[in-house]
């Protein structure tokens, strides 16, 4: 489908709100492709970095390893809302343990995870 490149990077600066600054890409040509002709109708700004690389993005593929790791000694689940709910979980607690959860509006005085978890589960 002609533009589902384009469509993504149009979509994404949107629900940022900004462009932006570098963008990673592996060596699919369409996403290159779009990038460029986004440079050029002036979708994005000219001076943005465009690096090309298949190991950049394996940061956002790593992080997955935890959940897998949880999830395959289970032997898959049953229904999709039970996996859902599960999933949902272990992110959750994966996020607070690497303190990527804003903490801010439940003032806590113990941020431990254990601490965290119940306050989150109680809001």
């Amino acid at each position: 489908m002609p533009g589902m490149s384009r469509y993504f990077f149009r979509k994404a600066i949107k629900s940022q709100g900004s462009a932006p600054r570098t963008i990673t890409l592996d060596g699919y040509a369409a996403s290159h492709r779009a990038v460029r002709e986004m440079k050029a109708d002036g979708q994005l700004p000219a001076d943005t970095k465009v690096r090309s690389s298949k190991y950049l993005n394996n940061l956002i593929e790593q992080d997955h390893r935890g959940v897998k790791l949880r999830i395959g000694p289970m032997l898959g689940f049953k229904w999709f809302t039970t996996a859902a709910i599960v999933i949902a979980g272990i992110e959750l607690l994966r996020r607070i343990y690497k303190g990527q959860f804003d903490l801010g509006g439940l003032r806590l005085k113990d941020r431990s995870t254990s601490a965290v978890w119940n306050a989150v589960l109680a809001a």
